[in-house]
């Protein structure tokens, strides 16, 4: 079987499961100054992201779940409006912080261009109309087809935000993705933004955890939300190694997931009944299968029985993600039975 049904399904490699063996190991909960932990391995981490991102300090927390539902709760309270791109994954996908059980969020919804960029008229009307706590982004757009979302779109975005008085928080599980992409640093893509979250267990493959990184007066609020949600850590170094390594190692290659996710998608646009979705510039492809007469639920079972594994999204849709460990051969394959199944379908 292909599996595409997402780049966390990337494994370690031996050279980073190998660091877990020499870190330095402390109490990543038994905290000192500025809330950080004995932990020496997570603490470089976090400095390590700290500075890749541009930011004053950064935390480590399990999941990108984790971090997006924390950073959002070190900076508005619970009933707090949060103006969202229409297909955010942090409202679609992993909703928390809008459960009436839980955050009680209101979600106010942005659209985006072609491009991914975010609609700036629908966010100075929201802005202009009032009640909005904080501006969500993602970058990169994961169901517009893992579209990037450039520095000047950010900065923008921003600029309209923070003359209203309004910090932006941006989901960036992808942000080294849009980073290679676009060809410049990790930074940059992070200035605009107040505070930024990305995975290490997705393209970077290691096998847990993400960082929160902002200014350090709210990054030590996102410690006491990663405390109340369950994510305080024991010898997290065992975590951490892992992810210096990836972002040591790692983050160049990731142009190499590009390459195969153009190579599918060149080869996919040759089809007349199976159109995409935006245009592949990152990891990600996403199909329309409805021309086809099928919904994405059962598109999926037609790939799966052809030795292809891909997922709906959006209801409607389908997505093919790319990552360390698919080739340029597997790519190539996923294409034929895209194929064969327009093919089949008459």
């Amino acid at each position: 079987m292909i599996d595409l049904r997402s780049d966390t399904l990337s494994q370690p490699t031996p050279e980073m499961l190998a660091t877990i063996l020499s870190a330095p190991l402390g109490d990543d909960d038994r905290t000192h100054a500025l809330g950080r932990g004995e932990d020496p391995t997570v603490n470089a981490l976090e400095d390590m992201a700290a500075h890749l991102t541009g930011k004053e300090a950064a935390v480590l927390v399990p999941s990108g779940t984790m971090g997006n539902t924390a950073a959002v709760l070190a900076q508005v309270r619970p009933g707090s409006a949060l103006l969202v791109d229409e297909q955010q994954h942090l409202m679609l996908s992993e909703p928390y912080l809008f459960d009436d059980a839980f955050g009680r969020m209101v979600a106010r919804t942005y659209r985006h261009e072609a491009d991914g960029a975010p609609v700036l008229g629908d966010i100075e009307c929201a802005l202009a109309a009032g009640g909005i706590d904080l501006i969500c982004v993602e970058n990169t757009l994961n169901f517009a087809g893992g579209a990037p979302l450039s520095a000047a779109s950010l900065s923008a975005v921003a600029k309209l935000a923070h003359a209203a008085g309004v910090r932006v928080h941006m989901d960036g599980a992808r942000i080294f993705n849009a980073a290679v992409a676009l060809g410049v640093d990790v930074a940059t893509l992070c200035q605009p933004v107040d505070t930024v979250m990305f995975c290490l267990s997705k393209g970077l493959s290691a096998p847990v955890g993400s960082l929160v990184c902002g200014d350090q007066k709210t990054v030590l609020r996102v410690r006491c939300a990663r405390k109340a949600l369950g994510g305080a850590m024991r010898q997290a170094g065992i975590i951490a190694a892992p992810g210096i390594f990836a972002l040591t190692h790692l983050v160049d290659r990731l142009a190499e997931d590009h390459e195969h996710a153009r190579i599918c998608a060149d080869a996919i646009a040759s089809l007349k009944r199976t159109p995409i979705v935006g245009t592949v510039s990152t990891n990600i492809v996403v199909i329309d299968p409805r021309p086809l007469g099928v919904d994405a639920a059962r598109y999926c079972e037609l790939a799966a029985e052809r030795g292809l594994l891909i997922k709906p999204v959006m209801g409607t849709l389908v997505r093919l993600v790319f990552y360390r460990g698919i080739t340029a051969d597997d790519a190539r394959a996923a294409a034929r039975v895209l194929a064969d199944i327009e093919a089949s379908l008459g």
